[in-house]
């Protein structure tokens, strides 16, 4: 990464999912001196404060296999928009979410921009699902399906274009919650996943290796969608779907640091902070903690 500018972009949605607490994720991270730490880094930052999104209260759920549709489609349009225009401009777009249904909007502004870009997902879940699988209708569960072009033509064809990311660039890292139906896509699509079990026995210094050399070849360089939840409950308690079993702190540093080191990030996102299951938003702080991370900070 050679800009030295940063725009940070929050995004307050939780309409993508049942929970509420996410829509104060960016607060959360914020409240954690997120600008003050990479400053510290020697970087220029912008921040954009929040995109609009609505309150559910004053909403009707208009289909309940996808969930606040034209809301999650509206504001991921507006994402899309000023990650692109952060691009534009030289900067390195920083999205502070919200839940996983962001994601459908960062990469349509990423790839609007740089066209061929690999994707490292890092995530409990496989978030693969569509409207005919979904055991909820939840859309935080089918932003990597959409991203990779499946899925309902509202958010699939977002930006008038898709896919935005293709299988064999893409990287699910801390998997260990995955639907059957995610099973199945992954296996169609030749998806390179690392389960916890793989983690566990080759370690993550491997993993890393592989997924930074999947992700980044024949590509621009790589989009970070890193999901808290993907780290172990112990050391990220403060997101709405935790999964026991999840990455260490110090496995997911490495991890970051490993992403920083090889100069291919391009843009990222950190999704999922619940500040209200949080304690003393240690979440919100591990999530700083890896963003400077992926930014440079060494330990000596």
């Amino acid at each position: 990464m050679s800009q030295k500018k940063v725009t940070i972009i929050g995004v307050p949605m939780h309409l993508g999912q049942n929970r509420r607490g996410v829509d104060m994720g960016p607060s959360a991270i914020r409240y954690a001196k997120v600008r003050q730490r990479i400053e510290q880094l020697g970087f220029y930052v912008e921040d954009l404060g929040d995109i609009y999104v609505p309150s559910p209260e004053r909403l009707t759920i208009e289909n309940p296999k996808l969930k606040w549709l034209p809301q999650v489609k509206e504001v991921n349009e507006k994402l899309a928009d000023q990650v692109s225009k952060a691009i534009q401009q030289g900067s390195f777009p920083l999205v502070l979410g919200g839940d996983h249904s962001i994601a459908i909007g960062t990469l349509t502004g990423v790839t609007r921009q740089y066209q061929e870009v690999g994707l490292i997902w890092f995530d409990a879940h496989g978030d693969l699902n569509t409207e005919e699988s979904s055991p909820s209708g939840n859309i935080h569960g089918m932003s990597l399906a959409v991203s990779l072009g499946i899925g309902h033509s509202d958010l699939v064809n977002m930006g008038n274009f898709s896919p935005k990311i293709k299988p064999d660039r893409t990287v699910i890292v801390g998997a260990r919650d995955l639907d059957p139906p995610e099973k199945t896509r992954i296996h169609e699509l030749g998806i390179r996943v690392f389960t916890m079990h793989e983690i566990d026995r080759v370690g993550m210094a491997a993993v890393m290796e592989e997924a930074i050399q999947i992700a980044s070849q024949g590509t621009k360089g790589i989009h970070l969608s890193f999901d808290l939840d993907g780290l172990d409950p112990k050391d990220a308690p403060g997101v709405g779907t935790p999964v026991l079993g999840g990455t260490t702190y110090r496995e997911s540093q490495l991890a970051m640091e490993m992403l920083a080191e090889s100069k291919q990030l391009l843009s990222a996102e950190f999704v999922e902070v619940n500040p209200i299951l949080d304690q003393a938003n240690h979440t919100a702080k591990v999530a700083v903690e890896l963003i400077e991370s992926i930014l440079g900070k060494k330990i000596l």
